[in-house]
């Protein structure tokens, strides 16, 4: 279980310090759970701030009893923590098999990887081989990150806006991906997201505006107060901005 005690993040923009994160308090064991909220409202820097890629003023975070404020990106990771990039980095002249094998934490056969890219829903043979370059869609990297995740065996995942920049047929099947991934690996996995799909697959729904928790519940709980009357993002917008 992950907890966050009293969180408060700021940053500097353009002179003056903005305060991002307000005192946040939460609770996360679920195993799909959702954020969403408004643009700016916070939502990316709160994970950053739990992945150790921010580090808060003030407050505590705590991983399965474990205070880990103080651990480093590569600490948290060694404990359970990952984070995927709303945009996957790319590597010139690194393979896919390197990336899985890095990943992994050591030299894996090209049968391991192929394992790995095959429950994501790639066709091991046609990307092993290939560079983790300009030459792979967005869909295919984001795929392939995950495979990444799985092949590190953390427990506790979190992705920035996932679906951002990849095509429908690859968003429907990221889905089932996060599915499979949960069989493999259990814990949780927290998408940041707008999109209505992702929040239906949710366990839990987390509403992030203006640095704070605006609201947390069931998508039963959560969804109906943001659809009523309106298309998604419209309700989001009207509600929370």
């Amino acid at each position: 279980m992950l907890e966050l005690k009293n969180i408060t993040y700021s940053a500097s923009e353009d002179g003056t310090e903005k305060e991002i994160l307000k005192n946040v308090s939460l609770k996360i064991d679920e195993r799909f759970v959702a954020v969403t909220g408004p643009n700016g409202g916070g939502k990316s820097t709160l994970a950053k701030v739990i992945a150790g890629i921010y580090t808060p003023q003030s407050g505590e975070i705590w991983f399965n009893g474990e205070n880990i404020t103080d651990l480093s990106i590569t600490e948290r990771a060694q404990r359970g923590i990952s984070f995927a990039f709303q945009q996957p980095v790319r590597f010139k002249g690194l393979t896919v098999k390197d990336l899985i094998s890095i990943a992994k934490g050591g030299k894996i056969t090209v049968t391991e990887a192929c394992d790995y890219l095959s429950q994501v829903g790639l066709c091991a043979k046609d990307y092993i081989n290939r560079e983790v370059n300009a030459s792979l869609s967005g869909g295919e990297l984001k795929r392939i990150e995950i495979a990444t995740i799985m092949a590190r065996g953390t427990t506790f995942s979190i992705f920035d806006e996932p679906e951002a920049g990849i095509d429908l047929w690859s968003f429907q099947n990221l889905i089932h991906v996060f599915e499979n991934m949960h069989k493999l690996l259990g814990g949780s996995i927290v998408i940041i997201s707008h999109q209505e799909r992702i929040l239906n697959i949710a366990d839990r729904i987390i509403v992030v505006a203006n640095g704070e928790i605006q609201s947390s519940g069931t998508k039963e709980e959560i969804l109906p107060q943001l659809l009523d009357g309106y298309t998604f993002c419209s309700a989001l917008e009207d509600k929370l901005k």
